[in-house]
């Protein structure tokens, strides 16, 4: 046979107890290795070029040569071993069709609480918040229904400042989404993130026979939550707020109920958080997201800081993986989602469904990217009143899914990054296609634990994947 080479960047081995992974990064996929499999692949690497003569002289007399043929034409119809020619460029990704699943209505900029961090760039407080009218929020419900194609399921998500703070025009858009999915044969999702201080028995009845998808923003026991999360007129908001959350968790039915957590300077106690809201007070799940970049740096982690963070996580995981060994899920999103997406083989082009497929609307019809966008000075992809600019939006998403940055194209998570997030790369670079770059190391270290976490699920208990993993994608 001609020489033949390892392609390098293709492929990244993650060594699980006594069993070596192999992860194939165009597609996700995880692989485990025999021995002769993995002696291939480290002859591969100690050779750099590999001649018959030098498999002959690897394995003659220790391995069932069918064996050593097999597991080398493996490798090669995984297009991990080849010639070593240069493989044509591939070619350019073209984006024609981003039919709409999901439009985020951002109801009102004001909030009744004045967060440290937010970054929402037109937030005011209640009495001065910009609202979306009911008409404006009927034309985004009529687009995403026009938009949405053969698709037979659609979800609307109400956003802010406060969402809640907004419920006329809320209600309205239920009952009319409703009314147009009934006609249309499809099935509509609601959901919100909210801060809970609006809550009550009267809304969460309602909100219960809508089957909303609730997340709380809740950043942990009093003495945490209450260093950045405070009401406009600067008191603590975490007494009224986990008032509000023993009320919902004791009354919601429809759908488990989520946290979501911000971890800005001198908040890092990823453990401690999560016993409180999942064991204390009683979450489905807690999910956690740093703050690494913005404006806002007087709240951003600092580089230790992250890296405590991190190793919290590993610290979480770990007690993660020890209880889905018994079956349980003691509700770590960031796992439940990773865990989620390396079960399903989820290979990116794009970081995520901004833009495609999914659009935020803010109070005057704009569409924009997600939510995130909102009030800041990133260009718009037209008006729920004057049209989608699709020609716009297509030509944004094919930028950056040919983007090629030299770091992403040699990394090995790539392909469940796809560069990061776009809001990420504003507020840390000031430009929506810039990667990720400024804690890439982190990831892939995160993203390494995943897969130990992956595998160790799937030998000693892969019925938890079935019971509780599987069903987060269809979960209604």
């Amino acid at each position: 046979m001609t020489a033949l080479c390892l392609a390098k960047n293709d492929l990244h081995d993650v060594q699980v107890g006594d069993r070596r992974i192999l992860f194939h990064v165009p597609t996700t996929g995880l692989f485990e290795l025999d021995g002769t499999g993995a002696e291939i692949v480290d002859l591969f690497r100690e050779r750099g070029s590999v001649r018959e003569s030098d498999v002959r002289d690897r394995f003659d007399g220790r391995r069932d040569p069918a064996e050593v043929v097999a597991a080398l034409q493996e490798l090669m119809g995984l297009g991990l071993v080849g010639d070593g020619r240069p493989a044509h460029p591939p070619a350019p990704v073209t984006i024609r069709e981003f039919p709409l699943s999901t439009v985020v209505l951002n109801v009102n900029t004001g909030c009744n609480l004045a967060c440290s961090y937010c970054y929402k760039e037109d937030l005011t407080t209640p009495a001065d918040g910009g609202r979306m009218d009911a008409a404006t929020a009927i034309r985004a419900i009529d687009l995403l229904f026009a938009e949405a194609a053969g698709r037979e399921r659609v979800n609307v998500v109400f956003f802010g400042g406060e969402p809640l703070t907004n419920m006329p025009v809320i209600r309205e858009a239920v009952a009319y989404a409703e009314a147009r999915a009934r006609a249309l044969g499809k099935r509509v999702d609601f959901a919100l993130t909210t801060n809970a201080l609006l809550l009550t028995e009267e809304l969460i009845d309602w909100l219960d026979s809508h089957r909303f998808g609730i997340t709380v923003s809740i950043d942990g026991p009093r003495e945490l939550h209450d260093r950045n999360r405070r009401t406009v007129g600067g008191k603590g908001s975490y007494d009224a707020v986990a008032a509000k959350v023993r009320l919902l968790l004791g009354r919601y039915r429809s759908k488990p109920v989520g946290a979501r957590v911000t971890l800005t300077r001198g908040i890092t106690d990823v453990v401690g958080i999560h016993r409180h809201l999942v064991e204390e007070l009683g979450f489905f799940e807690a999910g956690f997201a740093p703050v690494t970049a913005g404006p806002a740096s007087g709240t951003a982690l600092t580089g230790e800081e992250l890296r405590t963070v991190f190793a919290g996580m590993e610290e979480l995981g770990r007690r993660y993986l020890d209880a889905a060994v018994e079956g349980r899920n003691i509700g770590f999103g960031n796992l439940n989602q990773l865990v989620t997406e390396l079960s399903e083989g989820t290979a990116k082009t794009l970081p995520c469904g901004a833009g495609l497929g999914m659009l935020a609307v803010d109070r005057a019809g704009d569409l924009h990217l997600c939510h995130r966008f909102t009030g800041t000075e990133v260009p718009t992809f037209g008006n729920v009143t004057a049209g989608w600019d699709k020609p716009r939006q297509g030509a944004f998403l094919e930028e950056a899914a040919n983007r090629a940055d030299p770091q992403c194209q040699s990394c090995w998570i790539r392909r469940l990054c796809a560069g990061g997030c776009y809001h990420e790369a504003y507020t840390a670079y000031s430009d929506t296609l810039h990667p990720n770059t400024h804690y890439c190391d982190l990831m892939r270290r995160w993203v390494e634990f995943g897969v130990h976490v992956y595998a160790e699920i799937a030998r000693r208990n892969p019925a938890f994947i079935d019971t509780h993993i599987a069903p987060r994608r269809a979960r209604g």
